[in-house]
Parts: structure tokens; sequence; C-alpha cells
């Protein structure tokens, strides 16, 4: 099962490499990483999604995460009310005489076009992962160039902030 970490670390160069080599040793995978600045100046915010088979095997990455000098507080968001969103950019090609239907795809996915030339189109969307690969298997019909995500971030719903919740 895919489970959502909210890990609030001091901020300081090398912290992201000592969580991510941390959780690799432990022969977790890493299905996505999302890092940067929070409220506070000296914190960072690292929301990791990892896949873990049971509720041991999740407790045995909080507890190492723990142990880390430079975490300050982790939160299972997991079973907790929250809203998760993901960025994909998709560089699709968008010739002449097929702009039209990639347009219509975009606005039904209530996407943004960033960038246009003579063959190609950048596309920005925001959402839930299933829909951005809904999106994506409907654009590979017109040739996918690339594709950029930044993987899960999530916040709590509700007035507390991470810091406050227990």
């Amino acid at each position: 099962m895919k489970h959502t970490l909210a890990v609030l670390v001091e901020n300081k160069p090398g912290v992201l490499t000592h969580i991510s080599g941390l959780i690799s040793r432990r022969a977790f995978n890493i299905e996505s990483i999302a890092a940067g600045y929070t409220e506070e100046d000296d914190m960072t915010r690292i929301t990791i999604v990892v896949d873990a088979d049971d509720q041991y095997e999740l407790e045995q990455v909080v507890n190492q995460l723990s142990k880390l000098i430079d975490v300050i507080k982790i939160i299972d968001l997991t079973g907790q009310d929250r809203v998760h969103r993901e960025l994909a950019m998709i560089k699709v090609v968008a010739t002449p005489d097929i702009r039209a239907d990639v347009i219509n795809i975009v606005e039904i996915f209530r996407a943004h076009i960033v960038d246009v030339n003579k063959e190609t189109m950048i596309i920005e969307l925001t959402g839930e992962e299933m829909k951005i690969d809904a999106m994506c298997d409907l654009l590979k019909d017109y040739g996918i160039k690339e594709i950029v995500r930044t993987g899960r971030i999530a916040i709590c719903r509700g007035p507390k902030s991470a810091k406050e919740v227990s």
C-alpha cells in the first residue's frame, strides 16, 4: 500500500540525501519525493510516498527517519483528511492539423497550455495521479515527446498545520 509521509526537517544541505538514502537502504521503494520551503525559513517539508506492505514496515521507516538529527517531525497523511495533488508538464506533438484536438483535450481536463511552437505544445496539468494518467493516455495517440511530473504533495484539511498534528 502507498503511504504519504510529510517529513519536516531542518533546512540544511544534504538532509534530502540522508533521508532518501536511509529509505533505499531499508529496501523500500520511493514512489515519489518532493521537497520545498515552508512558512518558516529554517524548515523544509519533504513529502514522500513509499510503498509498504503493512503497518509494521511503515513503522520501521518512520522509526528510522525519526532517528536522524535533522528530522523535526514525521506525519503519516495516509489515513487523514487531506488534499493531495501532483503537477505534470507534458510536451505533445501538436502540428497544425491536430492542434484543435489537443486543445479540446486540454480544456476537458482544465489544464493549461504554457508553450506552443510549430510542432509541439507544452501542457501544464495539476490534479490527482489518476487525472494525470488519464490525460496522458489520451495524449499518447497524438504523440507525447516528454513528460515531467513532480510527484505527490499533500496537506491536511482543517485549521491545524503539520507541526500541530499529533
